[in-house]
């Protein structure tokens, strides 16, 4: 068996190997693990064969000051880059010429050209960003409970949309966002669902308005996302009505939300 941890600021992500390929999933609070290899064991306690682990694989956070043994078992520091784009790889199996765009606390874009995985850029806006904005605004709500609350918001009592502001930007829609939460300054007609949604959507609007930048950049129609933000189902909408704007196709696979501790584990 071998074991793969991703020690993300908000969720520590781990997978388990088996000999025969398959894999399962577990992920917990990262202030539960605080670090640590043996609080991930103790978290795990009898899903795991300790006998049986070949080496444990560990990217993201601080794992770089892990030791290079535990409980005598190997332990693989890998590169988050390249945790980010081999987990994205293993996920999509796609080819050269590739854009993964990471969406955990914060947002990375990573390239894969010539066998090699390359950090492009990224921003400070993610899903710490969805916690710190519903911390401030909500009552502080985990995001997945943030995204069931958007599900009956209205970005129309809280956006302000292009025909709201202007007769014609270009050939844009006059449904496209031309000011998130534009409106609430001017009205306190809007409810916690349309706030939840609004702060969904517009961490989803920038998100993928630096997907489609990047996507031009690198001459390519397609994105592939990993990373739990994307999971989130008012994020991704957010997402996809920017890459529609732009003619870019949006790639969301299963299991994207543990595609670091996939990658950071060897074939």
């Amino acid at each position: 068996m071998i074991i793969g941890c991703d020690f993300g600021i908000t969720n520590t992500d781990v997978v388990l190997r088996k000999s025969d390929g398959s894999e399962r999933f577990f992920s917990f609070a990262s202030n539960q693990v605080n670090g640590e290899i043996s609080a991930i064991f103790d978290l795990l306690g009898n899903q795991i064969d300790f006998a049986t682990i070949e080496k444990i694989c560990v990217t993201g956070g601080k794992s770089s000051d892990l030791p290079k043994k535990f409980l005598k078992k190997e332990v693989l520091h890998v590169n988050e880059i390249f945790a980010i784009g081999n987990g994205a790889r293993k996920i999509y199996q796609f080819e050269d010429n590739a854009l993964i765009v990471s969406t955990g606390s914060g947002t990375t874009c990573v390239t894969y050209k010539d066998s090699d995985y390359a950090l492009l850029g990224g921003i400070s806006m993610g899903g710490g960003t969805l916690d710190g904005m519903s911390s401030l605004m909500l009552d502080s709500i985990s995001s997945t409970e943030l995204d069931n609350l958007a599900n009956n918001g209205d970005l129309k009592k809280t956006d302000l949309k292009i025909g709201d502001v202007v007769n014609q930007i270009g050939n844009l829609s006059n449904d496209v966002t031309a000011v998130n939460l534009g409106k609430l300054k001017r009205s306190d007609n809007f409810s916690d669902d349309d706030i939840a949604l609004a702060i969904c959507n517009m961490v989803g609007e920038v998100i993928g308005t630096v997907a489609y930048l990047n996507a031009f950049l690198l001459g390519t129609s397609e994105v592939y996302f990993v990373g739990r933000t994307s999971s989130l189902s008012n994020v991704r909408i957010g997402i996809e009505k920017r890459l529609q704007i732009a003619g870019i196709n949006g790639c969301f696979g299963k299991n994207r939300e543990y595609a670091n501790a996939i990658g950071c584990m060897s074939d």
